[in-house]
């Protein structure tokens, strides 16, 4: 791949950075072993583990200790009409999850709705990740609120491996939105599926004039931190592009050290600022890819996936850069990002 070309003036910065705010050593690091390695100890059932197994191991990553996945929950996070109009075909379940298989990434997270209608006919050929909660724009005036739109009953019945769920942390909600995550967890742990959480900021008082501190890595790390505090196999984060958010909005506990010597402004160390605090990366950091932008996707995507890798994070969810283009384009998007977790020249930072 043309990195140079696709990464710009940030080539160098990106792939000859040595990392030293935080060492490779300080960190479990993706392996083709490294998932079994960590839940051999934990209290992770057999058949949880079974379910990791088929996800760490299917599609084009299988057997690399980095996934790939399609997230397609964007039709009531944002409306159908802003995430497929662009593409109608794709209000069609089967053209979902038909995608993820043509493109083939590790498992296909979405709503119940559209697992359910095609489970029996895809279910046993990709991993299921039934996303549990929603926030949906129809409200009005809308509150910004996670609600539980599907039980874990019923991702099990249409044959899921895995479940979902976003917390909006910092919200007025997220204690609840915490307390029924957390108990169904719990419940998907006990009837063998995975678990995936989406560890989201949500706060206006987070953005200010000078910046986003939604995507500010000291806050970020702790709500993944909080994540794995409720078992979450693998933690769903934004790419960080800024720090001190807590120094900044004056609210909360933190230490000069984050930001004096564990991390620098480079993205690869921000990014492992969010991967050691997901136990030193023994539960495994996927990044998202973000909204789709045009002609600006591929590179972005690659861009991600690069820090992502060189991070210690175990891979990507992207779905509204793949599925808002046709069925071509979406796939040549998805396998350029499955790309960079298969070329050996891009490392560990």
């Amino acid at each position: 791949m043309d990195y140079q070309n696709l990464l710009g003036d940030e080539a160098s910065q990106l792939l000859e950075y040595k990392a030293s705010a935080i060492p490779q050593e300080w960190l479990t690091t993706p392996s083709p072993s490294a998932y079994e390695e960590v839940f051999l100890d934990s209290d992770r059932s057999q058949r949880v583990l079974r379910s990791l197994a088929w996800l760490y191991g299917h599609g084009r990553l299988g057997g690399t200790g980095y996934i790939s996945i399609l997230p397609v929950d964007q039709g009531i996070e944002h409306s159908g009409a802003a995430s497929f109009a662009k593409n109608p075909a794709y209000f069609d379940p089967k053209n979902i999850v038909e995608l993820a298989l043509a493109a083939d990434c590790s498992g296909v997270a979405t709503t119940l709705g559209v697992l359910g209608m095609v489970s029996r006919k895809y279910s046993h050929r990709i991993p299921f990740i039934v996303k549990l909660n929603h926030n949906e724009l129809l409200t009005y005036p809308n509150r910004g609120d996670q609600v539980m739109f599907a039980s874990v009953r019923q991702a099990v019945d249409l044959g899921a491996a895995g479940v979902g769920a976003t917390i909006y942390f910092g919200s007025p909600e997220s204690t609840r939105q915490l307390q029924e995550v957390q108990l169904a967890f719990e419940e998907a742990h006990r009837n063998g599926l995975f678990t995936i959480l989406w560890c989201y900021l949500r706060n206006p008082a987070f953005k200010t004039a000078d910046n986003d501190y939604h995507l500010s890595a000291d806050l970020t790390g702790q709500a993944n931190h909080l994540g794995v505090t409720i078992e979450a196999d693998i933690i769903k984060q934004k790419l960080p592009t800024n720090n001190g958010g807590y120094v900044s909005l004056g609210f909360g506990r933190t230490d000069p050290l984050v930001y004096d010597s564990l991390t620098t402004s480079n993205p690869i160390d921000l990014t492992r600022w969010q991967v050691i605090n997901c136990y030193s990366g023994r539960i495994g950091l996927i990044n998202s890819g973000g909204e789709s932008k045009g002609a600006g996707d591929l590179p972005e995507a690659v861009r991600t996936a690069i820090i992502n890798k060189r991070a210690g994070g175990v891979g990507l969810i992207v779905g509204r850069k793949a599925f808002q283009k046709s069925r071509e384009e979406g796939v040549t998007l998805l396998n350029a990002v499955q790309n960079v977790y298969l070329d050996p020249e891009v490392t560990l930072a």
